[in-house]
């Protein structure tokens, strides 16, 4: 059934496209030598060119133009060997130019597509419109001063791309896979960090609402969500507000809110500008942006394998289910971790103990899988003591916990704690003989029919054990005795 929203005259359905702003990942930022980390002084990474001092010429960086083709053909999406930019004329005081240099007309990647999977099982392809690089603004402090504003102009001149998608989403789950695959493509490709509470990565949500059959009804733009979660909230919330004003006999009108995360409300911000507001011309000191086929045959070439490919591997060559495929394949970080611990043992167990034990120990500790509290290695040595009868599986978890704690190495803790499993025969036999001496009456019952009682031999004897004896031999030599 299509995701609609009850109005007082019946449902409504949603239309969404998001235009996604992704900070290019390079050292330098697209038209200067200026530095792009995040978190320094503020005005510590600005040249002439970022500060718009008069005569200063852009140059492009040849490693943003790279990042923008990955991420095209990542995208399955045309890459134009020709493109251009042109300047986008405002005044605001955290763009010192008077214009920030994007493309406009001509993009350097044309249409491409990206296939959501939804929680009830079903896929969705969304339309990608365009992919452009732009530069982006500066930022305006409010908070320093109780009168002034301060400028910070380290972001200014940091390579953006904007990956506009077509209005093909129709619900705030459709909204939120669409983000969420996205960024994980990105980071795939290592192109943008997705860290979007460093603003790395930041969405407009355009969002209408119109009767079912209906054609399209005005939108609105929701600026700069900086969360998957408020991307989905924001729909919500948007499309709520505007079947009010539909409902009660009046317009929706073109224009771009901001949303309120503590209300849960967008709110208006101004009226939507046009392109021609902005008086797009192409840019006087740049000229055309001209690639070769064979560079970006090259860049294919050179791509990691991505997501989708990743998840149809794991299910083809190590036999795993659709949804452990899934959740391993979410992270890159994840994946490696998990293809260290799997390489020559049983895919699956690696998979539940990565997907378990590891994730819950992560959560516990605070940390995280790229610096996890237990290694890949130390897990596959781990699992290898399985393998071997060194540990049963009740042991192994006792030493992971250990291991998760102090970071030391499955081996130097068994030796250390004593916690080797017993595999001895004969030890287990005399174990067993002095459980069913002292449970005469209940070996009668079991003797007699009562064959529900050989649990409780098994508990008694691996708690004589200290839970140290291996539970195949323990039901095997009680099977014998008991016979």
């Amino acid at each position: 059934m299509p995701y609609t929203i009850e109005g007082s005259t019946g449902p409504w359905e949603l239309v969404i496209g998001l235009e996604v702003h992704a900070q290019v990942v390079s050292n330098a930022k697209l038209f200067s030598g200026a530095a792009t980390a995040f978190g320094a002084e503020p005005n510590s990474q600005v040249s002439f060119v970022d500060a718009g001092f008069p005569g200063m010429l852009p140059v492009i960086n040849r490693e943003c133009v790279a990042q923008a083709v990955r991420t095209g053909l990542g995208l399955n999406a045309k890459v134009n060997l020709w493109s251009r930019f042109d300047r986008k004329n405002y005044f605001y005081a955290d763009l010192p130019q008077g214009y920030q240099i994007s493309q406009y007309a001509h993009p350097i990647i044309g249409e491409g597509e990206v296939e959501i999977a939804l929680s009830d099982g079903t896929t969705k392809t969304i339309g990608i419109t365009r992919l452009h690089l732009e530069q982006d603004a500066g930022k305006s402090l409010h908070d320093q001063h109780p009168t002034k504003s301060f400028i910070d102009l380290n972001r200014s001149g940091v390579a953006l791309m904007e990956i506009v998608s077509e209005p093909d989403m129709r619900s705030p789950e459709e909204a939120g896979a669409y983000l969420a695959k996205l960024r994980q493509i990105l980071r795939y490709l290592g192109t943008c960090d997705g860290n979007m509470e460093e603003g790395s990565m930041r969405a407009d949500v355009n969002v209408s609402v119109r009767k079912p059959g209906e054609g399209y009804r005005t939108r609105c733009e929701v600026k700069n969500v900086n969360s998957i979660r408020f991307v989905m909230q924001a729909v919500e919330a948007e499309a709520r507000r505007q079947i009010e004003v539909w409902e009660s006999g009046g317009t929706v009108e073109q224009e771009t809110r901001l949303f309120d995360t503590a209300r849960g409300v967008t709110r208006s911000m101004r009226s939507k500008e046009d392109a021609h507001d902005y008086r797009y011309f192409p840019d006087p000191d740049l000229p055309p942006l001209v690639i070769e086929q064979s560079w970006v045959d090259q860049l294919k070439a050179a791509l990691p394998e991505l997501p989708d490919q990743r998840r149809a591997r794991y299910m083809r060559d190590y036999g795993l289910p659709a949804y452990d495929a899934h959740v391993l394949t979410l992270e890159k970080e994840t994946a490696a971790y998990f293809e260290a611990v799997a390489k020559g043992r049983d895919a699956k167990q690696a998979a539940n103990w990565v997907m378990g034990d590891l994730f819950a120990a992560i959560n516990r500790t605070k940390t995280s899988i790229a610096e996890p509290p237990v290694s890949a290695a130390d897990l596959g040595a781990l699992l290898d003591l399985m393998a071997d009868g060194t540990l049963s599986g009740k042991l192994a978890k006792e030493v992971f916990e250990v291991m998760a704690e102090t970071g030391r190495a499955p081996g130097v803790i068994v030796e250390e704690r004593g916690l080797r499993q017993v595999t001895d025969t004969g030890a287990i036999e005399a174990v067993i003989e002095e459980v069913l001496a002292k449970n005469a009456d209940k070996v009668a019952e079991y003797r007699s029919g009562k064959e529900k009682l050989f649990g409780f031999f098994v508990g008694q004897a691996m708690k004589a054990m200290q839970g140290k004896g291996n539970p195949a031999l323990v039901n095997e030599v009680l099977k014998k005795k008991l016979g």
